[in-house]
């Protein structure tokens, strides 16, 4: 059984900050603070002292909160060597294939462009989690900003690669607009159907919907279905590559 205990905090208007508690080392790791208050607050209601930083991409709602968390408790910060320069206060710079040690638990670095150029996710396979930053939203992806389709397609097929079991953290409160745009593309999806409804009433009761799993978002994602025969005879794009495919709806999302 796991030691380690995740807290998510919302922020903004639609932002999650998580902390990653290990209760042995007592070593708490913080990733895309994008603001400082609430978070310090939160680690000190618990007792906990914020001992590294994980930055999954440099944008400024990703990382405004960790100049000051850095001055209230000391963390290291962690994030891609390509964007070292434009992480504030950025003391390790990752390759894919890097690993953190939090406490006993090996948290991966996983190389994950395409919604930035250079953009990494933190898997933890003892935790069964996997904290994905912009790239992999419940029901969506983000966003191509400096990063290609090609890139986005290649990211989200390893993502889809980890075990089924494997629960998906990721930076934003967005699944409700998502499914409206999964539905379009996919309606006939029963898993789809089922998870949009399931989505409707916990944003109705005021709750998260996120973490989601991976075996639910393989069934239900859009973006995971590209290679999928039955969604592209769907979309009319039967002969075309999954990279083309992707590009399409990612062109259709982004004017949605």
């Amino acid at each position: 059984m796991s030691n380690l205990a995740i807290m998510q905090i919302p922020v903004l208007s639609d932002n999650y900050v998580y902390l990653i508690h290990d209760q042995v080392s007592k070593l708490t790791a913080c990733v895309d603070p994008a603001v400082s208050a609430p978070v310090i607050e939160a680690a000190q209601e618990q007792g906990w002292r914020i001992t590294h930083i994980l930055i999954t991409h440099p944008h400024y709602d990703h990382t405004d909160g960790v100049a000051d968390i850095v001055e209230a408790h000391g963390a290291e910060v962690y994030g891609s060597r390509h964007d070292f320069g434009e992480i504030p206060k950025c003391d390790h710079g990752l390759v894919e294939g890097d690993e953190i040690q939090l406490g006993p638990y090996t948290v991966e670095v996983l190389d994950v462009p395409g919604h930035t150029a250079h953009h990494v996710a933190y898997y933890i396979p003892d935790m069964g989690a996997v904290f994905v930053g912009d790239t992999m939203f419940s029901l969506g992806c983000g966003r191509l900003f400096g990063g290609s389709a090609a890139q986005m397609w290649s990211s989200l097929k390893k993502l889809r690669d980890l075990p089924p079991e494997t629960g998906v953290f990721c930076a934003h409160e967005y699944t409700n607009a998502n499914a409206d745009f999964a539905l379009s593309v996919d309606p006939d999806n029963v898993h789809l159907i089922a998870r949009a409804a399931e989505v409707l009433v916990l944003r109705e009761n005021g709750q998260a919907t996120v973490p989601s799993s991976l075996e639910s978002e393989i069934h239900c994602n859009p973006f995971l279905r590209c290679d999928i025969p039955a969604f592209k005879v769907h979309l009319g794009m039967a002969d075309a590559n999954a990279e083309d495919v992707f590009a399409e709806i990612r062109k259709q999302k982004d004017n949605f």
